[in-house]
C-alpha cells in the first residue's frame, strides 16, 4: 500500500526510532511491502520507516534508473533492519542531495566518501556491505532518519539549497521531488 510521505515540519520525522526485536513477522514484512510500494510511487531512491510515520529502525535503498538522479550509479536494493554505520575513513565527500520529506528542494551535503552498513534483513539474516560514492549517501541519508534528522541539517552552506526546478530545469518533472 503507497503511505502518505511525512514532510518536514512534521514532528514524527525528528523523533529517534525504536529497534526492530522481531524479524519474520507479518508485521514487518508488511511494513517492507508499504515502504517498496511508497518508494516506488515517488520515484525514491531510499525511504526510511519513519518517512511513513512508523517509529523503526528500517530502511530501503536502491537505483537502477530513476529520474529524480539520472546520473546517479546503481545501487543494490537493500531492505536494512536495524542498520549500523561505520566511516572507513576520515574523507568527506559533499554532494546534492533531495529527500522525499523536503519536496522540491535540494542541497549540498558532506558525507562520509566510504563507509560500512551492517543490519539485517526481514527474517534476521546479517547483511554487511562496504559503500562508497553515490551508494554511501544514500545509505547515511536514510539512516539519518532513524536518528531524526533531514539533510539540511547536515549542510554547511545554506547557500546551496535550492528549488530543483531552479538548480536543474532540465531534470524530468516527473523526477521531482
Amino acid at each position: 500500500m503507497i503511505r502518505e510521505v511525512l514532510r518536514m515540519g512534521d514532528p514524527r520525522l525528528w523523533r529517534v526510532s525504536a529497534p526492530v526485536e522481531s524479524f519474520g513477522t507479518r508485521e514487518l514484512e508488511e511494513l517492507l511491502q508499504d515502504m517498496r510500494d511508497t518508494m516506488a510511487a515517488q520515484n525514491g531512491a531510499g525511504l526510511a520507516a519513519p518517512q511513513i510515520g512508523v517509529g523503526l529502525r528500517v530502511v530501503i535503498f536502491g537505483v537502477e534508473a530513476n529520474p529524480r538522479y539520472p546520473d546517479a550509479e546503481p545501487v543494490p536494493y537493500t531492505e536494512l533492519v536495524n542498520p549500523v554505520l561505520t566511516p572507513l575513513s576520515a574523507e568527506t565527500e559533499e554532494g546534492w542531495e533531495g529527500c522525499l520529506s523536503v519536496p522540491g528542494l535540494r542541497g549540498i551535503v558532506p558525507r562520509h566518501a566510504r563507509i560500512r552498513y551492517r543490519g539485517f534483513d526481514l527474517q534476521g539474516r546479517p547483511i554487511e556491505r562496504d559503500a562508497d560514492g553515490f551508494h554511501a549517501r544514500v545509505v547515511q541519508h536514510e539512516c539519518d532518519h532513524l536518528v531524526g534528522r533531514l539533510y539540511p541539517t547536515r549542510m554547511t552552506d545554506l547557500t546551496k539549497l535550492g528549488y530543483t526546478s531552479v538548480l536543474f530545469p532540465d531534470l524530468d518533472p516527473a523526477g521531482e521531488d
